[in-house]
């Protein structure tokens, strides 16, 4: 495609992310793409879950009503949508999203699915692979496994590009890469140009999180005072064929767009800003500059990247257990000393009758539970006791709940308003994998 200078609308950050600002983008942003990032580490492994029990289509539960806000406005000015909302059945959302534009009348319009991502029967004939986060072999976990998918990168999702289809589908995918893709695509840039690809991974990093790099998770009253909250804007990144970068937002949205809020994303999770590690290249931060050059309007420059590694990382979903919950809340004088002896009591109790637990955790919520117990601390007039147990065995999970509400009748005085929940956990680890092991395709879905 030949063209000068590409916007790109970030409409979503996670899977439970509005889409007002989405709407936003697409009626006032004069965006020529909008990408939406909605998969969370575990969010593939509970699709995943979700779809084998039936207990869901597989893909994100808020993928309708998204494309229902945005496609009109995307079919009436030619936008097109890249997401990785299709999660554990990209196929599915596919149709889902055609489903959807037949309704809406909309011409034309199909779907291309990018393919490849689930990697689970590789895996099973590999469990000599090393897990990163342990070191511990690939078999220790696999006969509980839920869910393996690559982390593709933006090679993948040009080839769906190609097609022209309006809206681009899939699975698991590295998040800048939904951004760097329809850059490369546009502009014909190679897959080897590490100076642009460098700068497209960085504006990719600070668009993935959408309202955090407006304001939304920057925002400390008094301190990073942010405007009309309520109205927080998403971001856009307007990117020239030689790889300039200016992120910005639309002006009459709230938050807002400046080197901090733009320092503060780029630096979210990231461990080593030299080696930033992405399926595109290795993004090198330590000598990017961000300067404000207008109202919401943030260039960046100085981004330089690496070649790829040879492999890719693959997100491994596994079941570790049950966690059993309970909570009390207690109120007026001397309440943190009550619901420490009723923690106790649940401590107690719970190995009276017998119940082990890998974990067990007795916290104070507004008072230990985000930092652990510290001297000095002044003591709240209310708090609320929360007793957590991880177990293999489900009757032990439930326990912790059931003594927990026990203690209206059997613990200290005052305590009201229990909360139990016993529910299974989806561990995440990860494993390397040879990207020769790991073909992708395409596939495209049309309105019936």
């Amino acid at each position: 495609m030949d063209r000068e200078k590409l916007r790109i609308g970030s409409g979503a950050g996670f899977a439970g992310d509005r889409w007002e600002p989405a709407v936003e983008l697409v009626e006032h942003g004069d965006i020529d793409v909008l990408a939406f990032e909605c998969l969370a580490e575990r969010t593939i492994a509970r699709e995943t879950l979700a779809l084998r029990r039936g207990d869901g289509p597989g893909y994100s539960p808020k993928l309708e009503a998204r494309f229902r806000a945005v496609l009109p406005g995307c079919a009436a000015k030619g936008i097109r949508v890249i997401t990785n909302m299709g999660a554990a059945a990209p196929l599915a959302a596919a149709r889902a999203a055609c489903d959807i534009a037949a309704e809406l009348e909309l011409d034309n319009f199909f779907c291309a699915v990018v393919l490849g991502d689930d990697v689970q029967a590789v895996l099973l004939e590999r469990p000599e692979l090393t897990l990163l986060e342990t070191g511990e072999p690939l078999e220790s976990i696999l006969p509980r496994m839920a869910s393996a998918n690559a982390y593709l990168g933006a090679d993948a999702i040009v080839e769906a590009l190609a097609s022209d289809a309006p809206i681009v589908i899939t699975g698991r995918v590295a998040d800048p890469s939904l951004f760097v893709a329809p850059l490369l695509h546009a502009f014909g840039w190679s897959y080897d140009d590490y100076a642009k690809l460098a700068q497209a991974t960085a504006a990719g990093h600070l668009l993935e999180c959408a309202g955090q790099v407006t304001g939304g998770y920057f925002a400390d009253p008094g301190v990073k005072d942010v405007p009309a909250l309520a109205r927080l804007g998403f971001p856009f990144a307007d990117v020239s064929a030689d790889g300039d970068v200016i992120i910005g937002k639309v002006l009459e949205a709230g938050g807002r767009v400046d080197r901090q809020t733009c320092t503060e994303q780029l630096l979210y999770e990231v461990d080593d800003p030299s080696g930033y590690i992405t399926p595109d290249c290795v993004l090198d931060m330590s000598d990017i500059s961000l300067s404000e050059i207008a109202r919401d309007r943030v260039r960046l420059g100085g981004a330089h990247a690496r070649s790829r590694t040879p492999t890719y990382k693959v997100s491994v979903g596994y079941f570790d257990g049950f966690l059993g919950e309970g909570e009390l809340s207690y109120g007026g004088p001397n309440a943190v000393t009550r619901a420490r002896l009723a923690g106790e009591i649940v401590k107690e109790r719970l190995a009276l009758r017998g119940f082990t637990f890998d974990d067990l955790r007795i916290d104070l919520i507004g008072l230990d539970s985000l930092h652990g117990p510290g001297e000095g601390r002044p003591e709240p007039y209310e708090v609320r006791l929360r007793v957590a147990g991880r177990t293999a065995f489900r009757e032990a999970a439930e326990a912790v709940g059931w003594e927990v509400s026990a203690l209206y009748t059997n613990g200290p005085s005052g305590g009201a308003g229990d909360f139990a929940n016993v529910r299974e956990i989806l561990a995440v680890q990860s494993v390397l994998l040879p990207r020769e092991l790991v073909p992708t395709w395409v596939k495209l879905v049309t309105a019936p």
